[in-house]
């Protein structure tokens, strides 16, 4: 039976940077299976965790050794030039006279045959050890000591302190940069052996964990030396080291609501910030303390913005909602006294509180029409000019939106008033500091000054929708202003010819037309959008999502092919409708009916009077038919044409099939003008049982050409009828 052993690797640094220890955890797996796969070692289960000054994995299941194994390489036939045969051989590794000779299909042919002895283990993990940190990818890594002086030092994220390396009971010894392997790691930096009863803060172990174990000692040069791999977590945990990072972020979330509920508070939620106080704690403790209640005067959002990114700090919230002046820190120790823990954390907040309440003070100094005329000393684009040039094109832009009915109840006052304002706060002193609040200041900036409400609101929304997942603006004025926002930076950046490509969308131009999407989408709003690349552009995101959204794209591209449509509402009906009709089996039939009759029609290369009539200069025939006066002059010639020329009596089926043409072609064109496309479609369902009918039952090509020719227009005719809601040749099927 093969011995198998658990391997465990520590890998100890000064302070690895929290926003980097998931990609470092996923980075150690990737290598070490890398190094495994390499040498043929089949592992089991792995366990990788991380602190803020370890990474540390566990394999389980690792053989002893490696199995011998044997390998044959084909070489070149007996009689190839010696040139050859020398390169098999350095390639193969052998030398001449250990190749073997065989038959293959009747030609003598030389082969190799390596016997690869068995390797321990313990051995490959030496020269893995060194391979996987030499290759560890940071974002950021230095050099340090005396070895720094060249480039071709390790390169770390921080100063690498200590190597922990056992396969079971035994030390795999390797060395790196000076560092040399060993059993021996170091538990918490300020704590020193854990002496509570383990029943008191177990962090979700459980009991069995600390049962009839060995108490964890610390040597005499103050490291705490370990067994094998299953020691490990045991005895960092005596030394106030949770090595699980799991397990510290689930104590920092019970903890800090159990905090919260202590003081009948509600905490805010927020999981990046759980994630975060993981990667800064070796022993994480809540705290609840309190600041000062004055501070409670300044907008929420900027404290729980300064609580959270310079202090990483949770807030809490009272019983009906509001900022309490209360925070959660996390400390990683357990300190004898917390107060003084908890009032030193005050102190550091308080200080960040105040510089956010001079900026609140020092920028209601100014209305915002005077913060404004700084938006002329910025730079939007060199080639659009200044930020105040874009608030000019917004604001005119807004005013139109709502003098024109647009955005239906929007003042064109407030709207152009509201755009004016919009961007004002970007000079402030407290977007300076926090530019995430742009916007949103200046909403409140406007409150306080004493504006109008849906002003206040517009500047405070205008940069809506942001994401897929944040809210669309539904407030008149405020719809107004962020389309003419949005539909501005669109058309300035097409009009200088600076659009995305590939993957470079430097001025988030796709955002901002999913942007555009939604608010024209979510309030029913009814106009041009764009023209020329600019529509081509909007259609293309309204494609991808469409998809996204679950719609099939031949059916997205069947609509679109129609080319011509400017009114985003008016196409995402079509689409919607033919969705629902090729559902229908009555779909799928004319699906097949028109394929059926295009085909026919390629084939004899037949376009009909819109072929006819497109020599005069129109590239598409088709085309033509989406067009309100060219489609009249075709429906006139071609009833003309058929009075004129049906010299024949038509067969029953053909009879059928014209006569449901004539009353499907003006229900269909009704239900278009009307934009009922669901009517539409049902128009032409009418025809599935006359084209199946008409092709079961009648030659197209006859031997009189006037039949031939009669047939393929009526055919044309067919098709130009189905072309009036989608282009069917674009739907699969």
């Amino acid at each position: 039976m093969v011995e198998m052993s658990d391997f465990l690797l520590e890998l100890r640094s000064e302070e690895i940077p929290a926003r980097m220890q998931a990609g470092a955890r996923a980075e150690l797996e990737k290598l070490f299976r890398r190094e495994m796969d390499a040498a043929g070692v089949d592992i089991g289960e792995i366990t990788v965790w991380s602190t803020p000054r370890r990474l540390a994995l566990i394999a389980r299941g690792l053989p002893e050794a490696t199995k011998a194994v044997s390998e044959e390489l084909k070489g070149p036939p007996v009689g190839a030039p010696e040139q050859a045969l020398e390169g098999f051989c350095r390639k193969a590794g052998v030398d001449e006279s250990d190749l073997e000779v065989r038959d293959v299909k009747g030609r003598e042919t030389y082969f190799a045959v390596k016997n690869i002895p068995g390797r321990a283990t313990k051995d490959l993990l030496a020269d893995a050890i060194p391979a996987i940190i030499r290759d560890f990818a940071w974002p950021k890594s230095m050099r340090w000591g005396a070895a720094s002086l060249s480039t071709e030092s390790l390169r770390w994220v921080r100063p690498l302190s200590g190597i922990v390396a056992l396969l079971g009971d035994d030390v795999v010894e390797c060395e790196v940069h000076g560092v040399t392997s060993g059993r021996e790691t170091a538990g918490h930096r300020f704590h020193s052996i854990r002496k509570s009863d383990p029943k008191s803060r177990n962090f979700g172990l459980p009991v069995e964990f600390f049962k009839d174990k060995d108490p964890t000692v610390l040597n005499s040069n103050g490291m705490i030396e370990i067994g094998n791999p299953d020691d490990y977590q045991r005895k960092l945990f005596d030394a106030h080291v949770i090595v699980d990072h799991r397990l510290r972020e689930q104590e920092i979330r019970i903890g800090a609501m159990a905090a919260a509920k202590g003081a009948s508070l509600k905490l805010v939620e927020d999981e990046g910030l759980v994630i975060e106080n993981a990667g800064l704690t070796e022993w994480p403790v809540p705290l609840l303390g309190r600041f000062e209640e004055d501070f409670l005067e300044v907008p929420p959002e900027t404290i729980q913005l300064t609580a959270r990114v310079n202090q990483k700090y949770f807030v809490c919230e009272d019983g009906a909602g509001n900022l309490a002046n209360a925070f959660v820190c996390t400390a990683n120790i357990e300190a004898a006294d917390p107060a003084v823990v908890v009032d030193g954390n005050r102190k550091v907040l308080a200080a960040r509180l105040s510089d956010a309440r001079f900026f609140w003070d020092v920028d209601r100094k100014k209305t915002l029409a005077e913060h404004a005329k700084g938006l002329e000393r910025i730079t939007f684009h060199e080639k659009l000019g200044t930020v105040a040039d874009k608030v000019e094109r917004v604001a005119k832009l807004a005013r139109w939106l709502a003098e024109e009915g647009v955005v239906k109840g929007a003042d064109p006052d407030l709207a152009e008033q509201a755009a004016r304002l919009a961007k004002a706060d970007l000079v402030t002193e407290m977007v300076g500091e926090f530019p995430e609040l742009q916007g949103l200041m200046g909403g409140y900036y406007a409150r306080a000054e004493g504006l109008p409400d849906a002003v206040a609101d517009a500047i405070r929304d205008h940069y809506k929708p942001v994401g897929q997942g944040d809210d669309v603006p539904t407030a008149p004025v405020t719809v107004a202003v962020s389309l003419a926002d949005k539909l501005d930076t669109l058309r300035s950046f097409f009009a200088i010819d600076e659009k995305p490509t590939g993957s470079k969308d430097p001025f988030a131009l796709r955002r901002a037309a999913l942007g555009v999407i939604r608010i024209v989408q979510d309030n029913g709003l009814r106009f041009g959008v764009a023209e020329g690349d600019l529509l081509d552009f909007f259609a293309d995101r309204l494609k991808v999502q469409q998809r996204e959204a679950g719609v099939r794209h031949d059916l997205i591209d069947a609509v679109f092919a129609l080319g011509g449509e400017d009114d985003l509402v008016r196409l995402l009906s079509r689409v919607k409708a033919l969705q629902s009709f090729m559902e229908t089996e009555d779909g799928a039939n004319l699906l097949a009916g028109y394929k059926r009759a295009a085909n026919i029609l390629k084939k004899e290369d037949w376009h009909g009077l819109e072929g006819e009539i497109s020599r005069t200069g129109e590239e598409d025939p088709l085309a033509l038919v989406d067009d309100p006066d060219m489609k009249a002059v075709i429906d006139a010639k071609m009833a003309e044409r058929h009075a004129a020329e049906l010299s024949y009596t038509p067969e029953p089926a053909e009879k059928a099939l014209i006569d449901a043409l004539a009353a499907a072609g003006p229900k269909a064109d009704a239900a278009i003008a009307a934009e009922d496309f669901a009517g539409a479609m049902s128009a032409l369902a009418s025809l599935r049982a006359p084209i199946d009918s008409f092709f079961d039952e009648v030659t197209v090509n006859a031997d009189e050409e006037n039949k031939r020719a009669y047939r393929l227009d009526l055919l044309a005719q067919f098709r130009a009828a189905v072309h009036k809601v989608a282009d069917f040749s674009r739907i699969e099927g």
